[in-house]
């Protein structure tokens, strides 16, 4: 089945194999409007090697279906490094016209975090609460929304300027300090998609130096279990209090 989204500002054509991939994209689908921006074009062999990649991993895919979707994901990331838009692993919360991404490994707490701000702050929106792309232009740097939600599935087809990244790890405390690039480096690479290809990851490091200058970043250790989580990184990202 073929299919066209609009995604990070960017038309793309799929070709898919099995029924129902374009329902992950249902809020991106867009009429064909013509030569699209990039094209991505699957077939069974492709699909039965990413399945095999995933078993080599040691990493359970149930179905060849799944294994399709994955692999689409995979081609879209590496595709949209042409258009200078990297994928990272986080969940972004935007408030008052600007988000910010609060990134760390899976089960950290991000997303219950997130969670206060929509609870705490009027007007606040999941960008993307797994997944989200980072398009990089020559004075900032846009948070855009993908079909990649997570399992919460909390997400918007939205591009908002991204203001920081916050690098969060647990503790006892609550507390955030603003820390450099080069100190966030190391922690911001293991959380961005990687591809095995050594020129495209030679872009994806490129694209992700790019964030120097474009955004702010923090380390922010937290306890979720303590009502101030959600006060000290408002104020330490907004200037505001909460």
């Amino acid at each position: 089945m073929d299919f066209t989204i609009r995604i990070a500002n960017t038309t793309i054509l799929i070709h898919s194999v099995y029924p129902g991939l374009y329902v992950t994209y249902k809020n991106f689908l867009v009429e064909d409007i013509g030569i699209p921006d990039l094209e991505i074009r699957v077939d069974e062999d492709m699909i039965a090697a990413e399945y095999e990649r995933f078993e080599q991993a040691g990493e359970q895919v149930p179905t060849l279906k799944m294994a399709e979707s994955y692999l689409v994901q995979r081609r879209i990331a590496e595709e949209l490094l042409s258009r200078d838009t990297i994928l990272m692993h986080g969940a972004v919360v935007a408030a008052d016209k600007a988000c910010y991404m609060f990134t760390a490994p899976s089960g950290t707490g991000k997303t219950t975090h997130v969670q206060k701000w929509l609870v705490k702050h009027n007007n606040s929106f999941i960008v993307n609460g797994d997944k989200p792309l980072i398009r990089l232009t020559e004075t900032q740097a846009i948070a855009c929304g993908t079909p990649w939600c997570g399992k919460e599935n909390q997400g918007e087809n939205a591009m908002v300027p991204l203001k920081a990244i916050v690098l969060m790890e647990r503790g006892e405390g609550n507390k955030m300090e603003e820390v450099t690039f080069g100190r966030a480096f190391p922690f911001l690479l293991q959380q961005t998609y990687r591809p095995s290809d050594p020129v495209k990851m030679k872009k994806s490091l490129t694209l992700l130096s790019k964030l120097n200058g474009r955004v702010r970043f923090y380390r922010f250790v937290f306890n979720n279990m303590k009502d101030d989580a959600f006060s000290v990184s408002y104020q330490a990202l907004t200037g505001n209090n909460k």
